[in-house]
């Protein structure tokens, strides 16, 4: 008979590394699987606002990513020209939805990978998941297959958690339907050495935007997303970032300028849209893009990916351990997760298209002084709906 408190995660992001952590603190042996040779993360920054922190300290690791990263005290929208549409203060009413804390994707990464392992996951690298039999709560155990050495595994468990990203093996075993679409849009992004800057700016143009914010003491994120077909080929990526980029802001520029080849990198965005049609199958949940790859216009996609690793500890883990039915718990689950992320995603296909997704000419300067009229406080209500919690 499979071990009842036992789970395996597919997938060593950070979708996975938090389930991993809050599955161990309810009592769980986790075992997670991730298929690239070493655990690591291939990324830029990342900002996390007050409700992501949370989900941080429910994880125990929210001192090392303030002392890891930076905050900051605001954040706001320019135009391309330097003007700004809505500025929010770090200070006043509106100072919890301006604080943001940056950090570099790769060293969260690694904060969470030294978390699961302290807390005793057994991490296995170069392991891919072949086959998944999801089971059935309260009966069949479920069944997880994976490669690794060059030599086939299998393994019984009481749950399994499909965090392995937006083209996520185990999700279509699981739900085949779910489709992984081009978002339209390919984006630069880069970390580079500067102190000059101390709060979140983002500049929407026709086709394009521009986002910047610090994520240490002296180092800046940048990301430039524009519209252009899949799969674009560049000689040279960053002359193609500094022109498309000329007539921008005069800040845009310099820290294009300061940019070392090495240092910049560009990726296609793709997304699920609506998500799984559930989040839990037999005895296995989805979780981060696996379960909701979205736009990341709002900025919530890691942000999520750690509130369903909290929540898979303490939805599922802890009334499981504590004697409750895995069933109710798995439905515990997909009801507190599932709208939730299909109001973010929604909201983020919005978001673009009021955004840099818009053309050019009458539709800009409209869009610009609807903004600027916005007062703080609707945009900090606005911000804190997009941003709350389930209870």
């Amino acid at each position: 008979m499979a071990d009842e408190l036992a789970a395996i995660v597919a997938g060593g992001g950070i979708a996975g590394l938090a389930s991993a952590i809050a599955l161990r603190r309810a009592g769980w042996r986790v075992t997670v699987l991730e298929r690239a040779p070493e655990f690591g993360e291939v990324g830029a920054g990342l900002g996390f606002g007050s409700y992501a922190m949370a989900s941080l300290a429910a994880l125990g690791v929210e001192r090392e990513v303030r002392d890891a990263g930076r905050f900051a005290p605001h954040a706001g929208y320019q135009d391309p020209g330097g003007r700004w549409l809505l500025r929010i203060p770090g200070d006043g009413p509106a100072a919890g939805l301006a604080g943001v804390c940056g950090i570099h994707r790769q060293r969260l990464h690694e904060i969470l990978r030294r978390k699961a392992e302290a807390g005793g996951a057994h991490l296995v690298t170069g392991a891919e998941v072949t086959a998944v039999r999801p089971g059935t709560p309260g009966a069949e155990p479920a069944v997880v297959a994976w490669k690794a050495d060059g030599e086939e595994h299998d393994r019984e468990c009481g749950l399994v958690v499909a965090a392995d990203g937006v083209r996520s093996t185990v999700r279509s075993l699981l739900f085949p339907g779910v489709r992984v679409r081009y978002s339209r849009s390919t984006s630069w992004r880069a970390v580079i050495p500067c102190t000059s800057l101390s709060g979140l700016t983002e500049v929407w143009g026709p086709g394009t935007e521009f986002g910047a914010m610090p994520v240490s003491d002296d180092e800046v994120y940048w990301f430039g997303e524009f519209l252009h077909p899949e799969g674009a080929s560049f000689p040279d990526e960053l002359a193609e970032a500094r022109d498309r980029f000329a007539d921008w802001s005069p800040w845009i520029r310099d820290l294009i300028a300061a940019t070392a080849p090495d240092q910049i990198m560009r990726h296609d965005v793709y997304d699920i849209g609506a998500g799984c049609p559930r989040y839990a199958r037999g005895r296995a949940i989805v979780t981060g893009d696996a379960a909701h790859a979205m736009l990341p216009t709002i900025g919530q996609g890691a942000a999520t990916a750690l509130e369903d690793g909290v929540c898979a500890g303490r939805l599922i883990g802890a009334p499981v351990a504590g004697g409750a039915e895995l069933a109710g718990a798995l439905s515990s689950y997909d009801q507190a997760r599932r709208p939730r992320c299909r109001r973010l995603a929604r909201q983020a296909e919005l978001l673009a298209r009021f955004g840099f997704e818009l053309g050019p000419g009458w539709r800009q300067s409209a869009r610009n002084t609807l903004l600027g009229l916005v007062p703080v406080g609707a945009a900090f209500k606005l911000g804190a709906r997009l941003a709350a919690q389930p209870r």
